[in-house]
């Protein structure tokens, strides 16, 4: 049997009891003295708190209720296990970050043992650390992915995580992973979705989750979680890539679980748990960079008629405001993949962020459109892909000398179903890898450079040459040749247009 006795009144007390309906049982509450009594305790169960017992300002429900499960109130979580156990309470200050770990009987939703959180260190993801805790009894593993989103992102991280309550902070380089094995694989394909956006968000999104699921491994974690909105396309990439690698781990979407609706409300939570708000300035715009692009969503963007405003753009400069003097860069080309920059070799993301620095100089790369979200909606985004931009034209270009007709035409059909699989979230699907095999087959001849000229925010290609050309000189002349003989075009021409000739005489009862 267990007493609490003077407990002052000051603040609220959540309690939730889970046991077994008891008959011979009960439990009274006596709010006299400010003190409660448990006149019989259901003496052969146990106790366990899930946060530090506070003072009395509100507590509902009748004894009767009391008998099975319940949810009094919402600040502590109390739970009564079967007997022979023993009496455990593992108990947190309410001014403290420290929502205690429940290690039998879980939180208020349930019961995980460690879950892999999504971090990023802002305010939405420094409330989901103790949200988890609190609701999930789990202890919480933040997980940083180094995509090439700056090092002003990854200051101070692990002390952010760890003053919201993680148990520890994991961060790993994927950069050089993300451009050779997700962005290139993309710029060869030549995926583009909806004629203008070059993917930059939803390749960056399989890389993390799989890293994800190789952390939850490494560390014993059966549980996942992001702060992706129940809104937009991310909470699908993420899930859709752990599903694919990892079916039997669970996966926690706070926001489409918790009653937080805002700002506010998640400033308001963070202070309740003492979590550290961010001091950076908020930002009007909803944005998402790496190592491919910057997209910029939100405010006055929401209303597609709007010009976005210059002081909106952070990888690209005006283009009005760009160089008078035209530069000029050639890029080396291996089966489809970009490998050097004006003869000298680079890897994957050296050669991403020196074009991005050098695109961004000339104004290059600027997008903006209404796209069509994979969950129905329509949003207006706003894209900077400098370096991308440079790449996708040298590429593209590329494979106008080494692969015939046909193949660009299907190559250009399967590279629109590829993009849209992409944005989906289903890189791990066997159709999209399946298709990628052959984008890998059919550019192994596109290999060769492309020179290209950056003017004040164009792109225009000025040269090209490869081993494997299509092109040949002394047949595209118009000189005389040996190869082409231009009387043969008539006999061809008639073959070519019978089926029109003979439509035109059956309309004319020839």
């Amino acid at each position: 049997m267990a007493q609490f006795k003077a407990i002052s009144l000051s603040s609220s007390i959540n309690l939730a009891c889970y046991g077994p309906k008891r008959s011979d049982s009960s439990l009274q509450f006596q709010f006299s003295d400010y003190r409660f009594i448990f006149d019989t305790l259901l003496h052969s169960d146990n106790l366990i708190c899930s946060r530090k017992l506070s003072t009395f300002h509100e507590l509902s429900g009748k004894s009767s209720s009391l008998h099975g499960n319940a949810i009094v109130s919402n600040n502590v979580c109390m739970t009564l296990t079967p007997k022979n156990q023993g009496i455990q309470a593992v108990l947190s200050s309410n001014s403290g970050t420290d929502v205690s770990t429940v290690t039998k009987g879980g939180g208020l939703r349930g019961k995980l043992n460690k879950v892999v959180l999504a971090y990023s260190g802002g305010l939405d993801t420094s409330v989901i650390v103790p949200w988890l805790r609190e609701n999930y009894g789990c202890e919480v593993v933040c997980f940083t992915a180094d995509v090439g989103q700056g090092i002003k992102e990854l200051d101070g991280l692990e002390a952010k995580a760890k003053a919201s309550g993680a148990c520890q902070l994991v961060v790993k380089d994927l950069k050089e992973e993300f451009v050779k094995d997700y962005i290139f694989p993309c710029l060869r394909a030549g995926a583009i979705y909806e004629r203008k956006y070059l993917l930059g968000t939803s390749m960056a999104r399989p890389v993390i989750a799989k890293a994800m699921v190789d952390v939850a491994r490494e560390v014993g974690a059966d549980a996942v979680s992001h702060g992706c909105t129940g809104k937009g396309n991310d909470q699908v990439r993420f899930e859709l890539t752990f599903f694919a690698l990892n079916p039997e781990l669970n996966v926690v979407a706070p926001w489409r679980e918790w009653d937080i609706t805002g700002r506010e409300d998640a400033i308001e939570y963070a202070k309740k748990h003492n979590v550290p708000v961010p001091v950076t300035k908020k930002s009007i715009y909803s944005r998402d960079r790496n190592l491919w692009h910057l997209s910029h969503e939100g405010d006055i963007l929401e209303d597609p008629a709007n010009e976005p405003k210059e002081d909106m753009y952070m990888m690209s400069v005006d283009p009005k405001d760009a160089p008078d003097k035209p530069q000029y860069v050639k890029i080396g080309i291996e089966s489809g993949i970009p490998v050097s920059l004006d003869g000298k070799t680079y890897s994957p993301a050296e050669l991403l962020a020196t074009l991005n620095e050098i695109g961004g100089k000339h104004g290059i790369g600027r997008i903006d459109m209404v796209e069509n979200r994979l969950v129905g909606m329509k949003s207006r985004g706003v894209y900077e892909t400098p370096g991308g931009t440079i790449l996708f034209n040298a590429v593209r270009e590329l494979e106008s000398l080494t692969l015939d007709r046909e193949t660009i035409q299907v190559k250009d059909s399967l590279a629109l179903k590829y993009a849209e699989l992409v944005y989906a979230g289903r890189w791990f699907d066997p159709l999209r890898e399946s298709m990628d095999a052959f984008m890998e087959k059919i550019t192994e001849t596109t290999t060769g450079s492309v020179t290209l000229k950056l003017y004040k925010g164009s792109v225009s290609v000025t040269g090209r040459t490869s081993a494997y050309s299509l092109y040949r000189e002394d047949i595209s002349s118009f000189e005389s040749g040996d190869i082409y003989n231009q009387a043969d075009a008539a006999g061809f021409i008639r073959l070519y247009g019978l089926p029109m000739r003979v439509r035109a005489m059956l309309n004319k009862g020839i």
